[in-house]
């Protein structure tokens, strides 16, 4: 089945339209179905339907299923999906060695990071983002703000030629990864909440793993500075996780840049502050053999943006 849908999709001619029909396609695949899209693509979810079906025309070949059940691809879909990212990257490759033979940084270089970013007092992604384009003012700079697992396969897949992060122990060894900067994380609940009001010295690790826990997808269920906490949500942003302390109806951890006003207006209250904190070292990633050069200057831009890891 592989190989004749490897032969259908080489008997495919890629002009503009055929591009254009691809990135639709993968923009529904990365964002879990038409309706999802809609708002990244700019279209209608009837404009993305017709899209579909015509690439699906040209390959001859049905990507995913659409129904009751939800988005599905189909395993054709899934080998497309896969060609259509080679496909990009490669382009995104060749434009990107075309400006460098001419002496300047040209192309487009797709950037994911995790978000609450702007209040970090340990970076200033706004000035290296500034520095950059003044370096690179040709370069058409796609930035995507996703959950560190997202991050970490689309550096995999090529979705992204350079990513900031935390954790990034497990990236491939084909990929360079240096540390830029910690953030530190302590633990919150919000006005309303039992444990808001209760002395420090009263919040024992018996109380804190009695309470309901807001965790990340993306961490273990785990012991965290020493408490077994009860998970009872989870998101894989820092928004989500505010958003589910704001309810009143849990603890969590934040960065604490990023909960700082909500504590300043009485909205957050930090618990034991000097045992409930950890450390999370943010790493660069981009591929180790042949990294375009847009992609090493945006590395030096944000590594010069920020204070010395911890």
């Amino acid at each position: 089945m592989i190989n004749k849908v490897r032969h259908r999709v080489l008997k495919l001619s890629l002009g503009d339209a055929e591009l254009r029909l691809l990135r639709v396609f993968a923009s529904v695949v990365q964002q879990g179905g038409f309706s999802a899209a809609q708002s990244a693509l700019g279209m209608t979810q009837a404009t993305i339907s017709t899209h579909m079906r015509h690439l699906e025309e040209r390959l001859g070949l049905r990507l995913c299923s659409r129904g009751r059940s939800g988005f599905q691809l189909t395993d054709e879909g899934r080998l497309v999906y896969d060609a259509a990212l080679e496909l990009f990257g490669s382009l995104e490759k060749f434009q990107s060695r075309i400006g460098e033979a001419q002496g300047e940084l040209t192309g487009n270089l797709s950037f994911g990071t995790v978000d609450a970013m702007i209040t970090n007092r340990d970076l200033d992604l706004q000035g290296a983002l500034a520095a950059f384009r003044a370096t690179a003012p040709r370069v058409h700079l796609e930035i995507d703000v996703a959950a560190p697992q997202v991050l970490h396969q689309g550096l995999l897949n090529g979705s992204y030629q350079i990513v900031l992060m935390p954790s990034v122990g497990s990236v491939a060894p084909h990929f360079r990864s240096h540390p830029v900067f910690s953030e530190v994380q302590k633990l919150y609940c919000a006005q309303g909440h039992p444990l808001y009001s209760r002395p420090d010295a009263e919040l024992t690790d018996k109380l804190f793993e009695e309470q309901s826990f807001a965790g990340r997808t993306y961490m273990l269920n785990e012991t965290i500075c020493g408490v077994n906490f009860s998970w009872a949500a989870a998101t894989p942003h820092m928004e989500g996780t505010l958003l589910l302390l704001l309810s009143g109806a849990y603890i969590g951890f934040l960065p604490d840049h990023y909960a700082d006003e909500w504590v300043r207006t009485g909205r957050l209250r930090m618990l034991a502050p000097e045992r409930m904190a950890f450390e999370d070292m943010f790493h660069i990633a981009y591929p180790r053999n042949k990294p375009s050069r847009a992609a090493e200057t945006l590395a030096l831009a944000i590594t010069k943006s920020a204070r010395k890891p911890h």
